[in-house]
């Protein structure tokens, strides 16, 4: 292998699929938030309870993780990702916009399911895509962009007052017609400009042509048992859990055992969301440079502190300025879900990785860890879930203690070659200084 000066044409791509993949990812959560939030509409329309609320909510949790694992081995064995991730944003595009024509409780759960499918899709197919795009000292960067700010920005800030918006003038099921017009839109874009490979794939070759790995691709047993998968398999079980419970049951917290006004919450829960943006961005390019591991154990166990500050600080300027400082837990996602794992698996084997990944996260820390919580609420209190929210973070920190280093400037600072890494697959898209070549 001969490493080579990281071409301008790379950049360029670069830069343009963050923009294309941060919209993407960030759509996917706007409409996995319209349900949600527009619910008091909806329940009041059709006479839907908060436990079929609930029941949709983990419906979609469940349907989004199976479908994640499952394409993303599908992508592998077929070898394609552009494809894939078109079909899928053209169909939560449109399951988002059936929702408005719902008339029960049954036709929700359908289609929201559907949805879910469409959904689980994007993130792996995505993530693989960036990563085989990204110069490796902005890989983690890019990442967290694609991956948390985007979510947090369109799902978490402006998701609320758009979607609410539209439903107060144009009733709710036009709010989610209206969600189709941006996916047909990215979409587009997608059909136009993304490609299979980007212009600095390390199996570019010389005369122009793709060179596949050699040797048989890692079955789902054999990714599992690296190392690196399966310790992020759990983290990303125990934190979804300290991210879920925390969004689920902090407003009901502020509210009801606390005794803050529905303003002030809702101001609270914008700091989250706020902080949500910028960790998202911030700690992926901290990890550029000291590294995932040091920055996965880092911020979790400052994460720890999020939901103790809810249950402890009264003040709510104080606790604003507590969540906002705490939360950055968030921004370790994109790097246990994606760079790590991609940063430790073949090319052949990386959208099972990611997939598998995100799937076992969110249907234990999405799905089944919220009705958990909410059983302990029951029998001992709100407070509970935040207590359960604290010791996901707590393992979480125990757990990357684990891992094996992988951010290419550390190992390279280290003077560790990528293939020496324990548990490292030998094509992995790792170039140590730019554009890598197959010789």
């Amino acid at each position: 292998m001969t490493d080579t000066p990281y071409p301008r044409e790379a950049k360029r791509y670069e830069n343009l699929l963050v923009v294309i993949l941060f919209l993407a990812f960030g759509f996917v959560f706007f409409d996995r938030q319209a349900v949600p939030f527009l619910f008091p509409f909806i329940s009041e329309d059709i006479g839907l309870t908060n436990t079929q609320l609930g029941i949709v909510t983990a419906v979609l949790a469940v349907s989004w993780a199976v479908s994640g694992a499952a394409v993303g081995k599908l992508s592998d064995r077929l070898g394609v990702r552009k494809p894939i991730l078109l079909v899928a944003i053209l169909a939560f595009s449109t399951f988002s916009a059936l929702s408005g024509f719902v008339t029960g409780f049954l036709s929700l759960l359908l289609i929201r399911a559907l949805m879910g499918i469409a959904e689980g899709a994007v993130l792996p197919m995505a993530q693989s895509l960036m990563i085989e795009a990204s110069e490796p000292r902005r890989r983690g960067l890019n990442m967290g962009l694609v991956q948390t700010t985007s979510s947090g920005l369109l799902g978490g800030v402006l998701a609320p007052p758009i979607i609410v918006g539209l439903a107060q003038v144009f009733g709710w099921r036009t709010a989610f017609y209206l969600t189709i017009i941006p996916g047909l839109l990215i979409a587009l874009w997608v059909w136009r400009t993304v490609r299979e490979r980007p212009p600095a794939s390390p199996l570019l070759q010389e005369d122009g042509t793709w060179a596949e790995p050699a040797g048989h691709k890692p079955s789902v047993g054999e990714v599992i048992r690296m190392r690196n998968i399966w310790l992020c398999m759990l983290i990303a079980v125990c934190m979804l859990t300290w991210f879920i419970l925390i969004l689920t049951f902090t407003p009901t917290y502020l509210v009801t055992e606390k005794g803050l006004a529905p303003g002030t919450m809702a101001t609270v829960m914008t700091f989250l969301g706020i902080a949500w943006v910028i960790w998202g961005t911030v700690t992926p390019a901290i990890s550029d440079r000291i590294g995932r591991k040091t920055t996965v154990i880092a911020f979790s166990a400052v994460a720890v502190f999020c939901p103790l500050a809810i249950v402890f600080i009264g003040s709510p300027t104080g606790l604003s300025i507590a969540v906002a400082l705490t939360f950055v837990g968030i921004g370790v996602f994109s790097l246990f879900m994606a760079t790590i794992p991609g940063e430790t698996v073949s090319h052949g084997a990386l959208a099972t990785a990611l997939g598998l990944v995100m799937g076992i996260g969110e249907i234990a820390g999405g799905a089944i860890a919220p009705v958990i919580a909410g059983i302990a609420s029951d029998a001992w209190g709100l407070q509970s879930a935040m207590y359960i929210a604290a010791g996901g973070a707590v393992i979480a920190t125990l757990l990357a203690f684990g891992l094996h280093e992988t951010a290419p400037r550390v190992l390279a600072r280290r003077g560790i070659a990528h293939a020496e890494v324990p548990g490292v697959a030998e094509y992995s898209p790792q170039p140590e200084h730019g554009h890598s070549r197959a010789e």
